[in-house]
């Protein structure tokens, strides 16, 4: 079964047990291209249907919208906050247009359900998409600040993940706090540490990019709604923006303020690149980390096998025994994957000419995707991997006995060039430096000056 519907470029049917309309139609038509539908981003459709709530609430409070038209407005976009119904925004991520064809999906999704949700006393009432679900709105108002609504929720989600990786590594740092081990510095062997102390400085990078993420977040929290089409308030009551504002600050739980410059907000992207920019610095701290634990798990028996990571399922499909470290591989995948996704995000930003930016729905869809890429990743990491990490003292131990790093304990003793000397004797006859020391050393307490240095490292 199907219906006829129209816009201003004519009539089409659309399947009679749908929401949309017209708009959502042609979208459909015109853009096959990614498979990928808005409605994988969840946050996009709670903040964009949020800032529909908004308006409504404002433009009702300033006279220019029905009361019981506008409590079914928002009745409508509360079921889609929730979730309800999501099958009804098929248009794809991929879109020309800045953001029209989604913010029209979300007219004309609202606009059929207020209306099935309007009281009967209304009458003949009619709730039109543009006349009143996009009341007082531009695409290019709304959308942007749906946008920015989305990812602000998006990142309270990665925030809470990365404070649980972070206590992870916090609480394995310390529980190796006495685990005295090999530092190394490019790929060589360094001084003594602990274990403790590799895993604390983990949890520690971490913690910085919360912070980080919190700084970036707060650009995304200046909006430009009430500008409508390119800045100048055209068709919108002055007192709207500040209105629609702040009843969506309410519904999004974050302080939202108006752009003092509505021309320059309605094509800057700048918060964007700033926010994408700490995805990426997040993303490339992830990987280092998960090649680290790469490295420290490897062998077992023919690496550095000073820690153990859980075996989650078998390596391979002809050598038996093999258990491969997947989840740090994984969070490897992902973070090449944000890198991308934000060069894509500064090539788009760059791209927006004169009073817009007709990009903005790939820097929407790039930005949500790393945002949740990162978030499970991390989820992962840190219930499948580094919750179950488990250290091998021996091993720790043995690489440090066998390795030069000991001799910078005896540099404050025998000086610099005797330390050399004791350093190229231990490589060239494999023996320690513990044990060259007591020969080379008579009479000096070796074992104590060693022992006191590596728990002063620790």
């Amino acid at each position: 079964m199907a219906r006829r519907v129209h816009d201003s470029l004519g009539e089409l049917e659309v399947p009679d047990d749908v929401l949309w309309a017209a708009s959502t139609a042609r979208a459909l038509r015109n853009f096959p291209v990614s498979g990928m539908p808005i409605s994988q981003h969840v946050h996009l459709l709670q903040g964009l249907a949020m800032v529909k709530s908004a308006a409504a609430s404002a433009n009702e409070a300033l006279g220019m919208l029905d009361g019981a038209m506008a409590g079914a407005i928002r009745a409508a976009a509360d079921e889609v906050m929730a979730g309800r119904w999501d099958e009804q925004f098929p248009v794809d991520v991929m879109q020309g247009g800045a953001g029209t064809s989604t913010n029209m999906n979300m007219n004309e999704v609202l606009a059929a359900r207020a209306q099935q949700l309007l009281p009967k006393e209304a009458g003949e009432t009619v709730i039109h998409p543009n006349d009143h679900v996009n009341k007082s709105q531009s695409t290019n108002d709304a959308y942007p600040t749906a946008v920015r609504v989305a990812v602000l929720l998006g990142q309270g989600e990665l925030a809470g993940r990365l404070d649980g990786l972070a206590a992870s590594f916090e609480r394995k740092a310390a529980a190796f706090a006495s685990i005295v081990k090999l530092g190394r510095t490019e790929m060589q062997d360094a001084v003594p540490m602990t274990l403790g102390q590799e895993f604390g400085a983990f949890a520690a990078t971490i913690r910085e990019d919360i912070m980080r993420l919190g700084e970036a977040s707060k650009l995304l929290c200046e909006v430009n709604l009430g500008g409508t089409a390119i800045g100048t308030r055209i068709n919108a009551d002055p007192a709207y923006g500040p209105k629609a504002i702040s009843y969506l600050s309410q519904l999004c739980g974050y302080e939202l303020v108006q752009s003092s410059n509505l021309i320059e907000a309605s094509w800057d992207m700048g918060g964007f690149v700033m926010f994408s920019a700490v995805l990426k610095r997040i993303a490339a701290k992830l990987s280092k980390i998960a090649n680290d634990l790469r490295l420290l798990s490897s062998g077992p028996r023919g690496g550095f096998g000073e820690i153990s990571l859980p075996a989650l399922q078998p390596g391979s499909s002809i050598m038996p025994g093999k258990v491969n470290p997947v989840i740090p591989e994984m969070v490897s995948m992902v973070a090449y994957q944000v890198i991308g996704l934000d060069l894509a995000n500064t090539m788009a930003a760059e791209a927006g000419q004169l009073q817009l930016n007709a990009f903005e729905p790939l820097i929407a869809h790039n930005t949500l995707t790393a945002l949740k890429l990162i978030s499970n990743a991390v989820g992962v990491f840190t219930t499948l991997c580094v919750d179950g990490i488990v250290a091998n003292p021996e091993a720790c131990q043995r690489h440090l006995e066998a390795s030069t790093a000991t001799v910078t304990a005896l540099v404050p003793v025998i000086g610099y060039e005797k330390s050399v000397a004791l350093a190229k004797a231990a490589l060239a006859s494999g023996r320690s430096i513990r044990e060259l020391a007591h020969e080379a050393l008579p009479g000096v307490d070796v074992n104590m000056l060693l022992d006191t240095h590596l728990l002063a490292s620790g």
